[in-house]
């Protein structure tokens, strides 16, 4: 019998839609929350050339800038503001609020883990880094 604790969790795929017009989108990050782990972590992955050829001469630190808050969010910084007293409950409610910006949260799923933060890993590999063609010829 295993003796490793199951934890239920949630997350959200972050979204870079450089033209909101177009409804086209990149998913740049991924934010995993766990109440029962107290866990709140972001992890991401700027695909700089998708972004491009979707909207060339896209702003691209205006995305790095929108990622780095999200992370201070969802670490406490003191840079998120009042925000980073609130509980990792309600940061991540904030967090996948639905807005209209650059950077937008994707529906909330969830499922379970026995570790979040590898969770957290194996959701950015397979929702956000693109695979090279050379993996999809694989």
């Amino acid at each position: 019998m295993s003796s490793a604790r199951t934890f239920g969790y949630q997350y959200v795929v972050l979204r870079c839609v450089p033209r909101v017009d177009r409804e086209e989108f990149v998913n740049v990050a991924v934010v995993v929350y766990s109440q029962r782990a107290e866990f709140l972590r972001c992890r991401s992955h700027l695909d700089e050339q998708r972004l491009s050829s979707l909207a060339p001469g896209f702003d691209m630190a205006a995305v790095r800038r929108a990622l780095d808050a999200i992370t201070a969010v969802c670490e406490g910084r003191a840079s998120a503001g009042a925000l980073a007293l609130a509980t990792l409950r309600d940061r991540f409610g904030f967090l996948t609020a639905p807005r209209s910006t650059v950077v937008q949260p994707g529906p909330v799923h969830g499922g379970l883990t026995t570790d979040p933060d590898a969770e957290l890993t194996a959701l950015v590999t397979r929702l956000v880094i693109t695979p090279t063609a050379e993996q999809d010829a694989t």
